[in-house]
């Protein structure tokens, strides 16, 4: 499973609709999303219309991408929703995002603290000491650049 957080920026004079079209997405959107691998996936706006939005994906983001774009309703969605942004560039809103880079994940340090303490590493492998942060780090970085976590 992939996490992946992006950002994208609705046109403040847009908000109300695009909260409006979110309320009751299509059934064949959602079907099509959750079909494509699509999970836990939320969008989060503030009032002057930065989108924050979260997806884990059982694949790759290029491949949950790629999925949804072989669907001939994430077309037509597309297609309405990308009036509501903003620097776009041509881009489609679904690939148009700026992706942000995962720094913390609460289970990924747990597990290596846990796997620390109790010496069960895996073989070939040291868990990171209290101070060492490069292994969670370079794992969010995989993530990012889009290995599967």
């Amino acid at each position: 499973m992939q996490r992946v957080c992006f950002q994208l920026q609705v046109k403040p004079d847009r908000l109300a609709e695009y909260r409006e079209r979110h309320a009751a997405v299509w059934p064949d959107m959602l079907e099509a999303l959750h079909a494509s691998g699509w999970r836990n996936y939320s969008l989060f706006v503030r009032p002057d219309g930065l989108l924050v939005g979260y997806v884990e994906v059982t694949t790759t983001i290029e491949d949950a991408q790629a999925a949804m774009a072989a669907t001939e309703v994430n077309a037509r969605w597309q297609a309405e929703m990308g009036e509501f942004f903003v620097d776009l560039d041509g881009a489609a809103p679904d690939t148009g995002f700026l992706r942000l880079e995962e720094v913390f994940h609460l289970e990924d340090q747990l597990a290596a603290a846990s796997s620390s303490t109790t010496g069960t590493s895996a073989p070939g492998t040291t868990a990171p000491s209290p101070t060492d942060h490069s292994d969670s780090a370079a794992a969010a970085s995989r993530r990012t650049e889009g290995d599967p976590a």
